[in-house]
């Protein structure tokens, strides 16, 4: 085993200090976002885990204080807070700086296509664009757009490493006469996931699964895969952010060049699609190297609104 270059120890930033807020300076929703997003700015968070900026980051906090969804923010902006509904505010933004876990996991919840899903330490923060995409290429076959025709007609879906269980769940929504499996390695992760199946009343068609990868399915084939597994390669675990730091490490760890498991899926997804069905798979900024490592292999990139290139799908006849 090649041993790696020691990568030297990063120093956290300094947090700057929270500065004294008077009783009634900050009277309304807009007030407490401009502040938080003043503080976030100054201690130089980093933000991927839901939200992408420090204002998205500061509704979602204050929302989830107030028990408004992310979507009523506008509906109440210029609404006054209570003096203990300030003090709760301004302390998660403290807790936000101080700690710098993801704001998920402060209040564990994250939304989704605007589902909340519940969320801790145990699994990863999903963000995943494969909610997006299902929307946008799986939907009814009149335009001739749909990769797999008619969503009702979908018989059987199987997401690996799952996590949460959000794209599995967002898959059996989609998918309303679909059997769903769901596998992953973590027993910890599951037990997330498996809370998020029962809350999302999906017991009855959602089936968890512990193992690694294909091995707990025997010979089940699906119409479709999904997958958004482990793909940060050697260089980019070295430079994860504090942030991503509070999360399993084995979320993200995909190898020197970031398809260890992205390589397994290719090779071993075709015994368990059905003719018709395909793969679809998340890799990050990892296009380069899978090209470079299949480069007879006729990938199909999709783009959402938020990526270029970080999705690909693959039919079964083409695997």
């Amino acid at each position: 085993m090649a041993k790696r270059s020691k990568v030297p120890a990063r120093r956290s930033p300094a947090v700057p200090k929270a500065p004294k807020v008077g009783a009634g300076e900050l009277q309304t929703l807009f007030d407490f976002l401009r502040y938080a997003t003043s503080r976030f700015n100054a201690a130089k968070l980093v933000f991927a885990h839901g939200t992408t900026d420090p204002v998205a980051e500061a509704a979602f906090l204050i929302c989830e204080t107030l028990h408004l969804h992310p979507d009523q923010f506008e509906n109440f902006a210029t609404a006054r807070v209570t003096n203990a509904e300030g003090k709760q505010i301004l302390d998660l933004i403290e807790r936000r700086i101080a700690t710098r876990k993801p704001a998920a996991y402060l209040v564990n919840k994250v939304y989704m296509r605007g589902l909340p899903f519940y969320v801790d330490e145990r699994t990863i923060v999903p963000r995943s664009f494969i909610g997006e995409l299902l929307d946008s290429h799986f939907g009814g076959d009149e335009d001739g757009t749909s990769l797999l025709g008619d969503p009702e007609e979908v018989e059987r879906v199987l997401d690996l490493c799952t996590g949460s269980g959000c794209l599995a769940i967002l898959a059996a929504r989609h998918f309303p006469n679909a059997a769903v499996d769901a596998v992953d390695i973590s027993k910890d992760a599951l037990e997330v996931a498996a809370r998020n199946v029962a809350d999302h009343g999906l017991d009855h068609r959602l089936t968890l699964h512990r193992g690694d990868l294909f091995k707990p399915l025997g010979g089940n084939r699906y119409d479709l895969i999904i997958s958004n597994p482990p793909y940060v390669d050697a260089e980019g675990m070295a430079a994860l952010p504090r942030e991503c730091r509070a999360e399993p490490k084995i979320a993200f760890d995909g190898g020197a060049d970031g398809l260890d498991i992205v390589r397994r899926l290719l090779d071993e997804a075709r015994q368990h699609l059905t003719p018709q069905g395909g793969l679809l798979c998340e890799i990050g900024r990892g296009r380069d190297n899978l090209e470079a490592a299949y480069p007879n292999l006729p990938l199909l990139w999709l783009d959402t609104e938020d990526s270029e290139g970080e999705v690909f799908w693959i039919a079964a006849a083409d695997l």
